[in-house]
């Protein structure tokens, strides 16, 4: 992601140090990982080593971010790859990192970065291309001539680059968190003028042994009459006798 140019940036010239002009170096004098061929390529034809030695920032950052991160399309590649694929680039030309990362998800090998690759690459697990393409890189250089002299060097930074991206792979924006659901409102209560709540009575709850005792009142009413009669038939026997 072209977010992760600055980042991949710092990483990538702490990799590649200061100024260096070992003989054994294939690419000859370099400044931040810039070599004199390059400057005279990209800034000022007829520099020298003075002139290189004198690169400013900006320059630096312009070269790298036009003829590698460009060259690899890494503002379309997914966090970590795009960082491991450009450490590739500038270690070993753009095309070599290309095919190699073709390789790791298994479409054509014609050193462009296309649609087609994007496409694959996005189909992958961020981590499983990082480490194909380390794993695949640090094979590479060990079949160089020049492996007994930076070997080990080069072993460090594979194994730190594959390290920071899959750090970088990793990292996530962070989830939205859902909102908490708002708390009802209690029930109005209306209050009279006096300032008092008004209290509503709530109605009885019908009860199912209404029937009963109303059964039970008449047989007790009926029981009652006729202790009276039979009061007053005794009491009429009784007079005739």
């Amino acid at each position: 992601m072209d977010r992760n140019f600055a980042r991949a940036l710092v990483l990538v010239l702490k990799s590649e140090g200061g100024w260096s002009d070992n003989p054994a170096d294939p690419g000859g004098a370099t400044m931040k990982g810039v070599t004199l061929a390059n400057f005279r390529r990209y800034v000022k034809a007829d520099a020298t080593k003075a002139d290189l030695r004198g690169i400013r920032d900006p320059q630096v950052a312009a070269i790298y971010r036009r003829f590698y991160w460009d060259a690899v399309l890494g503002a379309e590649l997914p966090d970590g790859v795009d960082y491991a694929v450009f450490d590739f680039a500038v270690n070993s030309g753009s095309g070599r990192a290309a095919k190699y990362l073709q390789a790791a998800v298994g479409v054509a090998q014609d050193g462009r970065i296309g649609p087609a690759t994007l496409a694959a690459v996005k189909a992958k697990p961020a981590g499983v291309i990082i480490d194909a393409l380390c794993d695949a890189r640090l094979a590479f250089l060990k079949r160089l001539p020049t492996w007994v002299t930076f070997g080990r060097g080069w072993s460090d930074r594979v194994r730190s680059v594959r390290v920071q991206a899959l750090l970088m792979s990793a990292q996530r924006p962070a989830e939205p968190v859902a909102a908490p659901a708002p708390v009802p409102a209690p029930p109005k209560v209306e209050t009279p003028a006096g300032g008092a709540p008004a209290v509503k009575p709530v109605p009885p709850a019908a009860s199912s042994g209404g029937k009963t005792a109303a059964v039970t009142g008449i047989l007790v009413l009926m029981a009652g009459a006729l202790a009276a009669f039979w009061h007053h038939v005794i009491g009429f026997f009784g007079s005739a006798f």
